[in-house]
C-alpha cells in the first residue's frame, strides 16, 4: 500500500524514548526547539524522529508534521535539574564538602537520573496539528 498525503490517516506514531529525552534536554539546555518529525507520505503507523531544526515552512506538500517533545511526556514527569539546584543541594549536604568537581559529578548524575525518569513518562496518545485541525493518535515507545 502506498502512503497518503492526508495526515489524518495516521493512527499511531512510534518514538524512540532516547529521541524524546534528547529533544527535551536540548530544548532545556540550549533554548533551541527540537521536534520529533513525522515525514510524508503518511500511513496508519508512522515513525517520529528527532529533528533539530525548528523550520516549519516547507515547499513540498504535504509538509512533515512536527511534534513538540513536551507533548510526548506526562505532566507528572520530573523537571530538568539545573546546575543551580544541584549546587544548592550539594551545599546543603553537611556530609560532603563542596567542590566544583563534586558539583559537576552530582549534576551529571542528576541529569542521568532525570533522563531515565522522563523516559518512563511518555504518554499513550498525542494530538498532532494537521492542516485540517487537531488529530489524536496513539504513541508507541521504542527502546
Amino acid at each position: 500500500m502506498t502512503g497518503s498525503s492526508d495526515p489524518t490517516v495516521i493512527r499511531s506514531i512510534a518514538v524512540d524514548a532516547e529521541d524524546v529525552v534528547t529533544a527535551l534536554e536540548a530544548g532545556r539546555r540550549s533554548g533551541r526547539d527540537p521536534v520529533l518529525r513525522v515525514t510524508p507520505p503518511f500511513s496508519g503507523r508512522m515513525r517520529a524522529r528527532i529533528h533539530r531544526g525548528g523550520a516549519t515552512d516547507y515547499d513540498d506538500e504535504p509538509a512533515p508534521i512536527h511534534v513538540d517533545p513536551d507533548d510526548l511526556v506526562a505532566d507528572a514527569a520530573p523537571s530538568y535539574p539545573t546546575p543551580a539546584e544541584t549546587e544548592d543541594a550539594l551545599r546543603d549536604d553537611a556530609s560532603v564538602e563542596y567542590t566544583r568537581e563534586r558539583h559537576r559529578e552530582r549534576h551529571a548524575a542528576a541529569v542521568a537520573d532525570w533522563r531515565e525518569a522522563v523516559a518512563d513518562h511518555v504518554v499513550d496518545t498525542v494530538t498532532l496539528e494537521t492542516p485540517t485541525g487537531p488529530h489524536e493518535v496513539g504513541v508507541t515507545v521504542l527502546g
